[in-house]
């Protein structure tokens, strides 16, 4: 049995849509399929709190404008006008309590994390409700299970939960044992679980892959398929250089570092729970859905120069805290990543000296953090600046740390190209090796590291 997850990208109109739904009614009997919302949807359902927070005026177009969505997915999807008509219905129950939700947080003018979550998961739930409908009207057997239902059990945290998976395990096991035949196709929501006291939680944005890969471990599948609309992990990113290969076969731990550093394939957490369970992750093209893909397994090749891959990400900058002897004071950095923590904000990276702790930020929290760290009293350090319009850059390959002269050939590289590096982060990850360049500089750097090891 495979488990395969479909992201919203594959799912950006009718027409999309549309193609898929041929591509599993013709490959995905006996298989269960983990879905994403529709393209764009869970944007609306998030900017819908702030506007349903501003005026409660706001509500009814949010509510239009989510109907009329999938409204015009539906029609591209299903030729009968009467089984169009009964899912619009079915549907309108969904609508109903997102409209209730959106109500309460206006009237109590505060949406919590219970209620954020509880509002982002509507996009998944109307999605796999669609797709299996479509099925149907097909004459294929296809049902949707909800995560609730299948037992899809979290820690609890909203808006970043981690899966239970021993208990996940057990309860999925069960449900499948009771739903799946050879013949049927099982839609279950990507995104988000429930935590053992029955509140719904995300796994945070673009969960839907993490949930995929809890499922795949859970019931122990053959594999975890990925279908995206690209061909899988590449040396670089095509944008950057067009010319650039497919990587046939990737580690767990090279995987996770491409992601990490923005290679937009796979959620960063996805690798976690098959690698523990010794699942294979492949990411097929549904373009050329018989082209191999990448394939994420535990003794893939090792490269001729070792480097797979080279990867960046410019949602980065970095909060630079100035102290003297940071390494003999007790507590200080402690003191700032709690300080930090607390005002929701996620540390990427951190880096230290004796008289500065580099802390690399999202873009979006770079502000945030600077003013956060200004309120600690007393204040346990000298001065603090930022540096924005920076990317952090990365070259990948399982075995890196301990094959003499990498580092040397890519910093070699990158200097003859006249970068500037500002700073460097190795050792932490024997399957990657971090840089920060200028962002102007980035283009540059990119194509210096891919032709010293790759043409």
């Amino acid at each position: 049995m495979k488990v395969i997850k479909i992201g919203g990208g594959c799912l950006k109109d009718g027409p999309a849509a549309g193609k898929i739904i041929k591509l599993i009614a013709k490959r995905g009997e006996g298989d269960i399929f983990v879905v994403s919302a529709f393209y764009g949807v869970t944007d609306i359902l998030i900017s819908g709190i702030e506007k349903a927070l501003d005026n409660e005026d706001n509500i009814p177009s949010i509510i239009t404008s989510l109907k009329t969505l999938h409204n015009t997915i539906i029609k591209s999807l299903i030729d009968d006008i009467n089984k169009r008509k009964q899912l619009s219905k079915d549907l309108s129950g969904f609508f109903q309590k997102l409209e209730r939700y959106y109500y309460g947080v206006s009237f109590t003018r505060e949406a919590t994390p219970r209620m954020k979550d509880m509002i982002a998961t509507y996009g998944e739930r109307i999605s796999a409700h669609i797709l299996s409908k479509s099925l149907s009207s097909m004459g294929k057997e296809s049902c949707c299970l909800l995560p609730e239902d299948a037992g899809i059990i979290s820690d609890g945290k909203f808006m970043d939960a981690s899966a239970l998976m021993t208990k996940t395990s057990r309860n999925l096991i069960a449900a499948m044992d009771s739903t799946m035949t050879p013949e049927k196709i099982v839609f279950i929501p990507g995104f988000y679980g429930m935590s053992e006291s029955g509140d719904i939680t995300t796994f945070g944005r673009g969960g839907s892959d993490y949930s995929a890969a809890v499922v795949a471990a859970s019931i122990k599948a053959d594999v975890l398929e990925i279908w995206k609309d690209t061909q899988g992990f590449m040396t670089a990113d095509p944008d950057n250089i067009p010319h650039c290969k497919l990587i046939p076969e990737l580690t767990y731990e090279e995987a996770a570092e491409l992601s990490y550093t923005g290679a937009g394939i796979l959620h960063p957490r996805t690798v976690e729970p098959v690698k523990k369970a010794g699942i294979d992750i492949v990411i097929k093209n549904t373009y050329h859905p018989n082209a191999p893909g990448s394939r994420i397994t535990k003794n893939a090749y090792t490269a001729p120069k070792i480097i797979k891959s080279v990867s960046y990400t410019t949602d980065v900058s970095v909060l630079k805290i100035y102290a003297t002897g940071i390494g003999a004071r007790f507590g200080i950095l402690s003191q700032i990543t709690e300080n930090l923590a607390s005002s929701g904000i996620n540390i990427k990276s951190v880096v230290t000296s004796q008289t500065c702790i580099s802390l690399l930020l999202s873009r979006n929290d770079i502000e945030k953090g600077h003013q956060s760290i200004r309120k600690i009293r007393p204040t346990p350090y000298r001065k603090s600046s930022t540096i924005t319009k920076v990317a952090l850059v990365s070259i990948v390959g399982e075995g890196l740390q301990n094959n003499r002269g990498i580092a040397a050939k890519c910093f070699t590289a990158v200097s003859d190209a006249n970068v500037n590096i500002e700073m460097i982060s190795s050792g932490t990850s024997n399957a990657a090796l971090y840089f920060l360049v200028h962002e102007d500089k980035l283009d540059t750097t990119i194509n210096a590291l891919h032709n010293i090891f790759f043409d």
